[in-house]
């Protein structure tokens, strides 16, 4: 059985509709505090992504295999994190708004508290310019599911009207690079393909 190292309720529902058997359980990580010891170090966001999913694969022991997920957005080279605030968070769209950024969306699978399987996905993700206006009604109507998600926005919500154009795996951007987790449970004879 595989163990989702996560509460992430999009990537349970990618888990489901792909049907892959799964139980959840938090990993118990301070995300925020690993990050700020990673980028004062001097690691790239994609590296942080990539050392947060190992992290949560390996905060949940037992003799499953645990999936460790994690996402980054890369803004100009600075890492930008899920908003605390509706303010917060149209500052970030605001940043964002007319210029591109990356999305690193890392996925690591421990087998007895060891890393077996990780990939990282990036994507670049060119936003349209949006009004002040438009940016702020958005935050008010979504803040709700926004909270969660780094640079403030939803792909398969409303967010989809920010962007100009996507080139990489959706999935991934939803926080799962579920097409190559599959490739390695059916590789594995974990999963029936």
């Amino acid at each position: 059985m595989l163990i989702l190292a996560s509460t992430s309720r999009t990537r349970q529902e990618l888990l489901r509709n792909a049907a892959i058997p799964f139980q959840a359980r938090p990993p118990r990580v301070d995300e925020e505090m690993v990050k700020e010891a990673l980028l004062a170090e001097g690691h790239p966001p994609r590296n942080i992504a990539d050392a947060l999913a190992e992290l949560k694969a390996m905060k949940v022991r037992d003799g499953d295999l645990v999936l460790g997920c994690d996402q980054v957005l890369d803004h100009a080279g600075a890492l930008m994190s899920k908003p605390g605030t509706p303010e917060e968070a149209v500052a970030q769209l605001t940043a964002l708004s007319g210029d591109r950024h990356r999305l690193h969306a890392a996925a690591v699978v421990a087998e007895n508290g060891k890393p077996v399987w990780r990939h990282i996905a990036t994507i670049a993700m060119t936003m349209r310019k949006m009004s002040d206006d438009y940016i702020s009604d958005y935050v008010e109507r979504n803040w709700d599911t926004i909270r969660y998600s780094a640079g403030s926005y939803t792909l398969e919500g409303e967010g989809a009207r920010f962007f100009h154009r996507v080139d990489g795996d959706y999935f991934a951007v939803l926080g799962l690079p579920l097409l190559p987790l599959i490739d390695f449970l059916a590789n594995r004879g974990d999963l029936r393909i």
